[in-house]
């Protein structure tokens, strides 16, 4: 019994253990795949795991949202108690230095390859386009939370899209609608629906959608 009792806290550490290492090794494969060498790699990945707690602002949405005031006790003298008002408030709209900038920034490099060679921007343009599309549908705004979407789907949709149309350079096109799928179909399709709802901050590519435009640009990109 004192093994078994054992068996889930010994389950739930290997996982703690096993699966940044399982991360880490799939990150490193997929951007060798995107003309990255060892070196560069790596520094791409410590720079998406520093940069995933960094928002950097963009712009400020005013909101004008009823603030209940406490209203004051009985028999409080009058004048004495802050009358009830509309108070301003705003979203901040930020963007995720790990999970946008960086991803945004390695599409782009991997874009500059597929523009040199020419022959896979048709399939290239397929494959964003119908990533796009099934990001937009499946994306749900929650409040206080971000976007979410189901983090697997664009990454196999990208990868499925890039081994039928350009089977020659499928890591980069699926890179490229892995990370441009959730980024326009997914956050900024749906950024004017985020900042109507109650969250002070609003960040693409942050907590609720850093799986949704990293991890499906490299997932995409490993696939391939």
């Amino acid at each position: 019994m004192g093994r078994l009792g054992c068996l889930p806290l010994a389950v739930v550490l290997f996982l703690m253990i096993a699966l940044p290492i399982f991360f880490i090794g799939m990150l490193n494969t997929a951007l060798v795949k995107l003309h990255l060498n060892a070196p560069g790699a790596m520094l791409v990945i410590v720079g998406i795991m520093v940069g995933s707690v960094v928002n950097i602002p963009i712009a400020r949405i005013p909101r004008g949202d009823d603030v209940p005031v406490q209203q004051p006790p009985p028999f409080w003298p009058p004048g004495m108690w802050p009358a009830p008002r509309e108070m301003p408030k705003e979203t901040v709209v930020a963007v995720n230095l790990g999970g946008c900038i960086i991803p945004s920034s390695l599409a782009i490099y991997e874009l500059l390859y597929l523009i040199a060679d020419g022959s896979a921007l048709p399939a290239l343009a397929a494959a964003v386009a119908a990533t796009t599309l099934v990001c937009y549908l499946l994306a749900r705004p929650v409040a206080g939370l971000g976007i979410l979407m189901p983090g697997l789907v664009p990454a196999l949709v990208a990868a499925l899209m890039a081994l039928m149309l350009a089977p020659a350079s499928a890591p980069p096109v699926a890179f490229i609608a892995g990370v441009a799928g959730p980024l326009v179909g997914a956050d900024l399709l749906h950024l004017r629906e985020m900042t109507r709802t109650a969250s002070a901050i609003v960040s693409v590519g942050g907590a609720g959608t850093f799986d949704g435009i990293l991890l499906s640009g490299i997932v995409a990109a490993y696939l391939a």
